[in-house]
C-alpha cells in the first residue's frame, strides 16, 4: 500500500483500490485529492487495471471542497478542473468500480457517475445539490446523469435537489447492488473478479466500443473485433470451451 495525504493506493496484479483519505472533511474533493487521482490515472493509462475507488471514514465523498469552490472564478471554471478529472476516470481503460457509502454528493456524486459501476450500503444518500449553493452540477451530471437513470429523475436531482435513498438508487439502477456496509468491499471485489475473468483485452476494447458514439458504429465494432479474432488469447478460450463442451457430450 502507498500512502499519500488525500489518497490510498492499494495495487494488486489486476486491480487497484483507490480510497479517498479525507474524512474529517467527509472526503470533500479539493485539489490535491485531484492532482493526486490524476497521478492514480496515469498509471492505470500505463498498465491498464480494474479499479474500485471508496472512501474512509464511511462516507464516498460529500462533495468538492466548497472553501475552494468559494473561491473559484471565471478563470478556474474554464479549466474544468473536475470535469477534466472525471472523464478521465470515465474514459481508463478497464471497469471502474465506484464503493459507496454515506454521503456521495455534489463532485462526490459525479465521480460515481463516471464510474462503470456503482455498489453502495443503506447509508448512501446520492445526489447533486449545486444549485442550492448557487452553481451547477459541470463535472459530468448535467449529461451523463440522465444517460443513467433519465431525464425526468436526472431533472428532480438537479433541478429540484432531490437526493436519492439507496433503495431508490438501486431501483433505476444507479446502484447496481446494495450491500451492507460490512460487506461492501468483499462485493466490489467479487465484481472485479467476474470483471477480470474476461478475457483482457477483449474487455478494454468492450468498453470502448460501448462508449464509442453512434456514428463510429457498426465499423468501430468491427475494427475490435478484427483485432480480437487474431489474439491468441480468442484462439486458446474457443479451443477450451470446445473442449469441455465435448467433454460434457461423451459423458452423457
Amino acid at each position: 500500500m502507498s500512502a499519500g495525504p488525500s489518497l490510498l493506493v492499494e495495487e494488486d496484479d489486476d486491480r487497484v483500490v483507490w480510497r479517498l483519505n479525507r474524512p474529517e472533511v467527509r472526503n470533500a474533493i479539493d485539489r490535491e485529492l485531484v492532482a493526486a487521482l490524476h497521478g492514480a490515472c496515469a498509471a492505470v493509462e500505463e498498465r491498464p487495471k480494474v479499479v474500485l475507488i471508496a472512501g474512509e471514514g464511511g462516507t464516498f465523498a460529500a462533495g468538492a471542497d466548497i472553501a475552494q469552490l468559494r473561491d473559484r472564478g471565471r478563470d478556474d471554471a474554464l479549466r474544468g478542473i473536475n470535469s477534466t478529472l472525471f472523464d478521465r476516470v470515465h474514459r481508463l481503460p478497464m471497469p471502474t468500480i465506484a464503493l459507496l457509502d454515506g454521503y456521495a454528493l455534489g463532485g462526490g456524486a459525479e465521480l460515481a457517475y463516471a464510474c462503470d459501476f456503482r455498489l453502495g450500503t443503506p447509508r448512501v444518500r446520492i445526489g447533486n445539490p449545486e444549485t442550492g449553493l448557487g452553481i451547477l452540477a459541470a463535472a459530468g451530471a448535467a449529461w451523463r446523469l440522465a444517460e443513467l437513470v433519465g431525464e425526468p429523475l436526472a431533472k428532480e436531482i438537479l433541478l429540484a435537489g432531490r437526493v436519492l435513498t439507496a433503495a431508490e438508487a438501486h431501483a433505476v439502477r444507479l446502484l447496481n447492488e446494495v450491500v451492507e456496509p460490512d460487506e461492501l468491499a468483499a462485493a466490489g471485489h467479487r465484481l472485479a473478479d467476474r470483471i477480470t475473468a474476461q478475457a483482457p483485452l477483449a474487455t478494454r476494447l468492450m468498453k470502448a466500443v460501448f462508449h464509442a458514439p453512434r456514428s463510429a458504429h457498426p465499423f468501430v465494432d468491427d475494427l475490435a473485433q478484427a483485432v480480437l479474432f487474431e489474439t491468441e488469447d480468442k484462439r486458446e478460450r474457443m479451443t477450451a470451451f470446445l473442449e469441455r463442451r465435448d467433454r460434457k457430450g461423451r459423458t452423457r
